[in-house]
């Protein structure tokens, strides 16, 4: 009886991770071939890394909620650990030496450290992230790429900073592009409403990739 109720248990977690690993897969292949070049790294680089990100340390975490997968923050750290290092190998070396030191550091708990920074900061440096990420996207939900989308600067090469970039779109905008963005943000917002959740296929299967799809298909 125990194993049944073990197995429906199991059957469960896979039916809600099952939809959301696609999104995440969708979401993290482009995005790890993406920082693997802007680091100067080889793209297959890239893509080893987000398997074992995403496989590898997933399972061996004992945490509930951990984040392993390819972080665009990071390309500028790792491109300059490449410049500044003797040759790739060696980079390749430092990192797997910092993930063992990591190993070690988790083996004997010291994770807990984590706990001595406020969350004050936690929040107000995940806010800011966000709230950079909605601001150079309004300019593409806008019909508006004469920017390069890799522009992570605030002053622009346009010359155009994060702000007036904004009004810029505005007075450039594309209606098609448009229509199809707030089209796609109607989907992420009804799909999750509660009237249309209690029926099993937007249970299953999550907005995101629907909006995916309809974006590819246009």
């Amino acid at each position: 009886m125990r194993t049944h109720s073990n197995s429906n248990g199991l059957f469960q977690k896979i039916g809600a991770d099952l939809p959301a690993a696609v999104v995440v897969f969708l979401v993290a292949l482009p995005l790890c071939l993406g920082v693997a070049v802007a680091s100067e790294a080889p793209p297959f680089a890239g893509i080893i890394a987000g398997i074992i990100g995403g496989i590898v340390i997933g399972s061996i975490s004992g945490s509930h909620v951990s984040v392993s997968g390819p972080a665009a923050g990071l390309t500028v750290i790792v491109a300059a650990a490449i410049i500044g290092a003797p040759s790739y190998e060696a980079f390749l070396l430092s990192v797997f030496i910092a993930g063992i030191l990591q190993i070690i550091l988790g083996a004997f708990k010291a994770g807990v450290l984590g706990q001595y920074i406020p969350n004050s900061v936690i929040k107000g440096m995940l806010a800011a992230i966000g709230l950079l990420l909605i601001l150079k996207q309004i300019p593409h939900i806008l019909g508006d790429d004469r920017v390069p989308e890799g522009d992570e600067e605030f002053i622009q090469t346009d010359g155009e900073n994060t702000i007036t970039e904004i009004i810029v779109a505005f007075q450039n905008h594309t209606p098609f592009v448009l229509g199809l963005g707030i089209v796609s943000l109607a989907i992420l917002i009804l799909w999750d409403s509660k009237a249309l959740k209690r029926f099993t296929l937007f249970k299953f299967i999550p907005g995101s990739l629907v909006v995916v799809a309809i974006g590819i298909i246009v």
